[in-house]
């Protein structure tokens, strides 16, 4: 790699937001033919840095050199022009049209542009990612990993020679990771620049050839995948040494204080389990497995068709959201922060208080010095990174200090069963850890946690026990004596019939 000279350089950049410096100073280099991790915890700096690149962010010091060409700011079109292209975490693609419209969306392919070219264009990208796609699909019938692959074949088509993925992995199953990373070691071996986000140390280590480590907006280091580890990465990122993935929890498991008998709704049939206080039930199966979607039904986002909910012991009428949190003491951490969790144009003190606005409120007046003291209380012990509470709209802050304002609003509610749906998805390994301990600590203090999670090593070091789903319906539950991921994936991909057989 000595011999090559960088296809990206970034030099002393600085950039300044009110009250905020999102970043000092920072220089790397990126180069043809490999995969670049950049990490660091929420708040460090990768999402402005990933805008500088793409111009959606103009500097306020240093310079950006794309194939020997130096700016001291980066446009959109400069940044096409050069062949930089963005995968964001949320998809921007357009959900009406077909794989292969949304992959051609805005090129200029010749005077006569008709359906058979571009799904032949579309083919042709799928065929040599080794995908088995239909170009003529529409894109809202993709599964998550699909929509993903018709992003980079979109990437690819416009020429790209880095290409930047933020989080490529948050909404995927195992089998399209590694799908997803097939395609990525082959367009690396095409001299395709990449610059990889990711909090899932794992894939850092299993995929790329250097990562570099932002913290606080300071660059830290450069270094070489195969020559440093886990421990290294997380204290560079920290600051601080981990000794651990999972803090020490010392709850007692109590008495059954959620009962499903026979629970159906939402596309999910005859679901019964049982969890209890003090408890950590982990739920986990494949992507559409109806882990979700049956939780909706425990909260009343969605209608029970049949069934019954108990709570301590007593059958519980759950007709809404409120009901579930205000009547029955049920918290739901939802999957999609941005459409289900918070209000992004609020500030962070509105959204942390809003499910308990009644309790603070007297004839619609809400009294100001309590919600003040419930923001300032959740905000210092989520650590959310802002500079006003009572000010910064939501929107503003990074993806992981959303998910915290999100699981902030949530645990305002006091409520004494929580469900977390992805609860550290976007979230950094530092952040993960306090998401760890405050779990701990909800079920030290009696509650019941259940979490749903697609991270398989959060589902082992975190459950007390673990069910299973298989296609729509429960495939097992395992004690933690029994955990293993092998038999956890084997109950997972178990067919209805084998279920029932």
């Amino acid at each position: 790699m000595e011999t090559k000279q960088p296809v990206l350089s970034l030099k002393d950049i600085r950039k300044v937001f009110p009250g905020v410096v999102a970043l000092d100073n920072v220089s790397i280099d990126f180069y043809p033919g490999e995969v670049h991790a950049l990490i660091g915890e929420n708040g460090a700096g990768k999402s402005t840095f990933i805008k500088t690149i793409t111009g959606a962010h103009a500097p306020d010091g240093g310079t950006i050199t794309v194939e020997g060409d130096c700016y001291t700011a980066m446009t959109p079109l400069i940044a096409r022009q050069h062949g930089i292209e963005c995968i964001y975490q949320e998809f921007n693609l357009i959900d009406a049209l077909s794989a292969a419209e949304n992959i051609c969306y805005g090129q200029k392919l010749g005077k006569l542009v008709n359906q058979k070219k571009m799904n032949k264009i579309a083919q042709e990208l799928f065929d040599d990612f080794g995908v088995d796609i239909n170009p003529e699909t529409p894109v809202r019938e993709l599964t998550p990993g699909h929509m993903q692959i018709v992003e980079i074949a979109k990437a690819v088509s416009k020429d790209a020679k880095i290409l930047i993925l933020d989080e490529p992995t948050a909404p995927l199953s195992i089998a399209e990771v590694e799908i997803l990373f097939k395609i990525v070691r082959r367009l690396r071996d095409k001299g395709v620049a990449i610059i990889f986000i990711s909090h899932r140390l794992d894939e850092v280590f299993e995929l790329t050839d250097r990562v570099s480590i932002l913290r606080d907006g300071i660059y830290i280091t450069t270094l070489n995948t195969k020559e440093t580890n886990r421990a290294e990465l997380i204290k560079n990122m920290v600051g601080r040494e981990m000794s651990a993935t999972f803090p020490p929890r010392n709850a007692q498991i109590g008495d059954v204080c959620l009962e499903l008998k026979n629970l159906t709704g939402n596309g999910v049939k005859n679901i019964s389990l049982k969890a209890r206080s003090g408890e950590v039930l982990g739920i986990s199966g494949l992507v559409g497995a109806g882990r979700t979607e049956i939780m909706k039904v425990v909260y009343g986002a969605e209608k029970k068709q049949w069934g019954e909910v108990y709570i301590n012991g007593k059958l519980a009428n759950i007709t809404s959201p409120h009901d579930a949190m205000h009547k029955y003491g049920i918290c739901l951490i939802p999957e999609d922060r941005k459409r289900e969790g918070c209000f992004l144009s609020e500030t962070i003190s509105w959204n942390t208080v809003y499910n308990v606005l009644p309790k603070i409120s007297h004839l619609g007046v809400v009294d100001q010095k309590e919600e003040g003291r419930i923001a300032d209380f959740y905000g210092k012990s989520m650590r959310i990174k802002a500079p006003d509470l009572k000010r910064t709209k939501v929107f503003t802050l990074s993806g992981g200090n959303q998910q915290k304002v999100v699981v902030a609003k949530a645990m305002a509610v006091e409520a004494d069963i929580v469900i977390f749906d992805e609860p550290t998805r976007g979230i950094d390994v530092g952040a993960k850890y306090e998401i760890y301990e405050l779990i701990n600590d909800m079920c030290e203090h009696g509650k019941c946690v259940i979490m749903i999670t697609s991270d398989m090593e959060e589902l082992l070091g975190m459950s007390d026990r673990i069910i299973v789903f298989g296609e729509k319906c429960l495939a097992g539950e395992l004690e933690k004596n029994q955990f293993s991921q092998e038999k956890i994936l084997d109950l997972a991909s178990s067919s209805q019939n084998d279920i029932g057989a």
